[in-house]
């Protein structure tokens, strides 16, 4: 099949938009690379695929449309845009509450190139499990999609009350806080949780009295911050290093 009608091209560009994503229950993928991985790993969720002649070899069991180039640049969210787009169905979350190894937190992230790229520290790291506030941006955002290279196929995300969550879980809670121990000399277990906060206020009051043991990230120069995500690496790195 070749070529969109103007309802589909509006269809795809109104998944840009939150509450239609919500509504739908549906997010896009771009990408040539993306799009290839998300229809070898989960073909179920493939909702639709749109893509410029010879650009993909997709199965002939999938709902996919040759597009131009025109097309796919009316129908994507990037400026430059990348050969293939496809519309995914929302995963439902499978997280396990007592599985092992580290579970990061995010505890108000708001910038969705941060969180796309904790998710993709979360992949590199093999965590499998990233918790949300319930004002963390939404990960489906495009920006976070894209942002993320691929991690959020592979990764459980679930949104939540923390101070819920966290009361409930049996792992021991760090936290990264500027009065905290340095994370350099700090007894790291395989098993724990480690929350990063908002990048303007860090990680809200409520969610401080939980923490059980604070830790931060020394600095030796003059820099006055790290971005939320660069620390997050730092953190995840030294967790798995010991």
């Amino acid at each position: 099949m070749t070529g969109l009608s103007k309802n589909k091209i509006k269809w795809i560009r109104s998944l840009q938009q939150k509450k239609v994503r919500d509504d739908l229950e549906l997010f896009i993928v771009e990408g040539e690379k993306m799009v290839l991985e998300a229809v070898e790993l989960f073909p179920n969720y493939i909702d639709s695929v749109y893509y410029i002649d010879g650009s993909l070899n997709l199965p002939e069991s999938l709902d996919s449309t040759v597009i131009s180039e025109k097309e796919l640049e009316q129908i994507s969210g990037l400026k430059t845009p990348n050969k293939a787009i496809a519309v995914l169905k929302k995963p439902i979350s499978t997280y396990n509450p007592v599985a092992e190894g580290l579970t990061i937190v995010l505890d108000g992230i708001q910038d969705p190139g941060n969180f796309g790229t904790i998710l993709r520290i979360a992949d590199w790291f093999g965590i499998e499990d990233v918790i949300c506030s319930n004002n963390t941006v939404e990960c489906y955002n495009p920006k976070v999609v894209q942002a993320s290279m691929g991690a959020i196929l592979r990764i459980n995300i679930h949104y939540c009350d923390l101070s819920v969550w966290l009361s409930e879980i049996k792992k021991p809670v760090y936290g990264a806080l500027l009065q905290g121990e340095s994370v350099y000399s700090t007894d790291l277990p395989k098993n724990a949780v480690l929350i990063v906060g908002n990048e303007g206020k860090g990680i809200s009051s409520e969610i401080q009295k939980i923490i059980e043991f604070p830790i931060k990230i020394p600095r030796f120069g003059r820099a006055e911050s790290l971005n939320v995500s660069v620390a997050a690496g730092i953190l995840v790195s030294e967790f798995k290093r010991r």
